[in-house]
């Protein structure tokens, strides 16, 4: 190993120690299940807001997304709309109902608040399903972290992806172990600091190599390939409109996004959530553009590589002084290997609490959501081992999937439909269904609006003639 990799190597062991020094703090708070899976709803504005945008990023901005607009160009641009509008759509349209309801009637996990207007047999049926369209979809995702992971390792450290897939698995396990939701939350607050700071620091390095935004555009115009800046993709009339439209629709899944949804739950009050609100937003503003500006001047620069989802880290390597780059390399390898911790938590609650598995160990319900994190954390390591696949592809699939199934759902119980019953389970395996298949059986990607708006549309007929029939019920 060479003094570059040295330097990344101990300033990786020193995050890592204090991840676990986080978790060991965390865990004096964490008595009851409430205190584990939401942490006592006490979070503050700055905890909720950043922890929030770093879940929801993390991995998947600084090396999917950025990796994508490299590989396509300008129309990648039109995904950042519907991004900045997930956004907006969660904390602001939703977030109220959310977070009110959940305070009142003591709601620890979303699928409590997708049942919320069922009751008995029909209510544990709901958290069921909920709860295996989960861990389904959060293998993927949870996976497409560790993937990252052994992506950050392999690129600037001689370590095997296996190695670094194991390591990275068994740090957040131990810290997600001992603190729960308290210790996942303040990790990731940390963690979205670093990836702000990195996403500032880094494209301005690449673009003042490239001589500056002038130079850097002129640039562009003279080596990206055909068709790379244009907006349109190389679409035009209804098609652009169906591919922008399409792009933008990204934000949709949101609403249906578990380990989000959970922080809306979680913070203090409503004054909390509308700055949490405005935290979260004005973080993945900064985030997105300075990591689409960075693919931008990595084109511009002539940089080339097999693997565009490694392309920050080139991009360190070549413009930073080596500590610089071996500080902020080890930041971002822990950040990215961190952001499995929420996505972890959350299907762990999902399975223990909402598919009942804590009532198999009466009064050790952190217990036995102790026990399902570690079976979902072995589970996600041998996908990522037998199965690997793009971190852009394995998010979005994942990402897709959950905000079909849950998505209507959530939204149809803020608008007052009151969905029940069977209503509920149909419109959830329906949205699923149709993502999944769309996603396996037609063109997918960014622009495909089919794979993401489409499977909304008869979840959301179901729930609406459910509301009818309740209404007529009613008169």
């Amino acid at each position: 190993m060479n003094a570059d990799g040295g330097v990344i190597l101990a300033t990786l062991v020193v995050y890592k120690l204090l991840l676990i020094g986080i978790g060991v703090w965390a865990s004096r708070r964490t008595g009851t299940e409430a205190d584990f899976f939401i942490g006592g709803r006490t979070l503050g504005p700055w905890v909720a807001g950043l922890s929030y945008a770093a879940t929801s990023s993390s991995a998947w901005v600084l090396l999917g997304f950025t990796g994508y607009v490299y590989a396509t160009g300008l129309g990648a641009l039109w995904m950042l709309p519907g991004i900045w509008g997930g956004y907006l759509l969660v904390w602001s349209l939703l977030g109220w109902r959310l977070r009110r309801e959940s305070a009142e009637q003591a709601y620890v996990t979303p699928g409590d608040f997708l049942a919320g207007d069922s009751s008995g047999a029909m209510r544990d049926a709901i958290r069921l399903v909920f709860a295996l369209l989960v861990v389904f979809c959060f293998l993927f995702y949870i996976a497409a972290q560790f993937q990252a992971a052994a992506t950050v390792m392999e690129s600037v450290i001689d370590v095997s992806g296996w190695q670094a897939v194991l390591v990275g698995a068994a740090v957040v396990l131990a810290y997600c172990l001992l603190g729960g939701y308290w210790a996942v939350s303040v990790t990731d607050t940390l963690q979205g600091a670093m990836m702000a700071l990195v996403a500032v620091i880094t494209p301005v390095a690449a673009v003042v190599a490239a001589g500056g935004p002038l130079e850097m555009v002129e640039r562009l115009r003279e080596a990206a390939p055909p068709g790379y800046l244009d907006i349109g993709a190389g679409n035009a009339g209804l098609l652009l409109l169906g591919f922008a439209l399409g792009s933008m629709s990204i934000g949709l899944g949101t609403a249906g996004q578990p380990q989000l949804l959970t922080r809306v739950m979680s913070v203090r009050d409503d004054s909390a959530r509308r700055l949490a609100f405005a935290i979260s937003l004005a973080w993945a503003v900064a985030v997105f553009l300075g990591m689409a500006t960075l693919a931008l001047a990595a084109r511009a620069l002539a940089v080339t590589t097999d693997n565009p989802e490694g392309l920050m880290f080139i991009i360190m390597m070549e413009f930073f002084p080596p500590v610089m780059a071996g500080i902020a390399i080890a930041a971002v390898l822990s950040a990215v290997m961190s952001t499995a911790d929420s996505i972890l938590l959350s299907a762990a609650t999902s399975v223990s609490h909402d598919a009942g598995v804590a009532r198999l160990i009466p009064h050790r319900e952190v217990l036995a959501a102790r026990l399902v994190m570690v079976t979902v954390c072995v589970a996600a390591v041998g996908l990522t081992l037998m199965m690997p696949a793009t971190i852009f592809d394995r998010v979005l699939f994942a990402w897709t999937a959950l905000g079909a199934a849950f998505g209507p759902v959530v939204c149809a119980r803020v608008l007052d439909w009151r969905p029940r019953g069977n209503m509920v389970i149909a419109a959830m395996l329906t949205g699923f269904a149709l993502a999944v298949v769309f996603n396996q059986f037609l063109p997918s990607g960014p622009g495909a609006i089919w794979e993401r708006a489409l499977p909304w549309l008869p979840a959301l007929l179901l729930l609406w003639l459910g509301r009818r029939r309740l209404e007529r019920a009613d008169a």
